[in-house]
């Protein structure tokens, strides 16, 4: 039984793709166990759904947050996994952070652990990552990928991107999609919120943090006259409590906190459509496919969308809702009036068929495929 060390730098209270991905390795017959960073009041030592989790204690956690003492605590923590798991088959490290540790134990003191790389966005591309520090990353991404025996991403774009940067093959494409279930209608929002039967609900689900586009919608629902939309904000974050009091002064704007993971998706099909608004930032957002597009999906919901390559062309081939043409609170608000225009039983057909291939199950395909082409040749 091959063991798989999989390495993140947080502390795994809400990392769902890196859970699913373990539950999938771990029914094929691999031994696994997440290693991430500890945080109180969470357990050093666990099990999640059955998945063994250490969370790293460092002695420098609670050392102050200047960049220099960050780095400290880092090179802590890579020395600390190195230690305690150089002598593991497969190490999976999710995002460039970790993939040093990957590279350390292959390079002095284990030639036969296999690496896979999981870049979970544009790595070199991230928001806010400017200057000495991106050119530095760039350079280190470009060192290390080639110890990689296999390299996963998360949309088609970016797996492109990284072909021509480091003259790699194409990286396998493993998005994170929610497992497959069947939707029994639900009303949760109209039955919680006082929300009329005649009106079309907006559903924003997720973080609540800027770059989301969150201030841009706020203004776009303002300025819609038509009271038979409205929009809901489920989730947590930094602007929660901006929303919360723009909800107070607008009748067609609704603040819902965020629920647990086994409940969302009841939650998530209570409304009409799902928004998702990325801002074009950085590349890795222009080429981002978020996971809030296919929980929509799953919960057989339309979308509407970003002006962004990869969830534009998801959107439009598929015919399964609206692209805001602008990035703007009128993009958005005619992006929003079209959608509620639309043939609604036309949308159900074609949501339905495009979960069928959206779904963890078939995500969990291609990672099973990388992980038997390991030790391929």
């Amino acid at each position: 039984m091959k063991k798989v060390i999989s390495i993140v730098l947080n502390n795994f209270k809400n990392d769902s793709r890196v859970l699913k991905e373990n539950i999938s390795l771990q029914k094929a017959g691999y031994e696994v166990q997440v290693v991430a960073l500890h945080e109180e009041p969470l357990k050093e030592f666990e099990e999640v759904q059955n998945i063994l989790v250490h969370r790293v204690k460092l002695k420098s956690r609670g050392w102050s947050k200047h960049k220099l003492v960050q780095l400290l605590k880092y090179f802590e923590f890579i020395y600390r996994v190195v230690k305690q798991y150089k002598n593991s088959d497969i190490i999976h490290c999710n995002d460039l952070n970790s993939l040093p540790i990957g590279v350390i134990i292959k390079k002095f003191f284990n030639r036969d652990v296999k690496i896979v790389y999981d870049a979970h966005e544009y790595e070199t591309e991230l928001n806010g990552l400017k200057g000495i520090q991106k050119k530095l990353v760039k350079w280190l991404e470009k060192k290390l990928i080639k110890y990689s025996d296999k390299v996963i991403t998360v949309s088609d774009a970016i797996a492109d991107e990284y072909v021509k940067l480091y003259d790699i093959k194409k990286p396998a494409l493993v998005l994170n999609t929610p497992p497959y279930k069947e939707i029994q209608k639900k009303n949760i929002f109209r039955e919680t919120s006082g929300i009329g039967e005649n009106q079309t609900i907006f559903l924003y689900q997720g973080g609540l943090s800027k770059g989301r586009g969150i201030e841009i919608l706020l203004e776009a629902f303002k300025s819609i006259n038509n009271e038979n939309i409205v929009i809901v904000f489920l989730g947590y974050g930094p602007l929660e409590s901006m929303i919360q009091e723009v909800s107070k002064e607008y009748n067609n704007i609704y603040f819902h906190k965020a629920v647990s993971p086994d409940i969302l998706l009841d939650y998530t099909n209570s409304a009409d459509f799902g928004i998702s608004t990325i801002e074009d930032t950085c590349l890795s957002y222009r080429y981002c496919l978020p996971n809030k597009m296919f929980e929509y999906l799953m919960a057989e919901l339309p979308v509407i969308v970003s002006n962004l390559y990869e969830m534009k062309r998801l959107v439009e081939l598929n015919n399964i809702g609206t692209v805001a043409k602008e990035n703007t609170p009128d993009g958005l608000k005619k992006a929003i009036e079209e959608a509620v225009k639309l043939d609604k039983e036309e949308l159900k057909i074609n949501i339905q068929q495009l979960k069928t291939i959206y779904n963890w199950e078939e995500q969990e395909k291609v990672l099973l495929d990388v992980y038997r082409n390991l030790y391929a040749n």
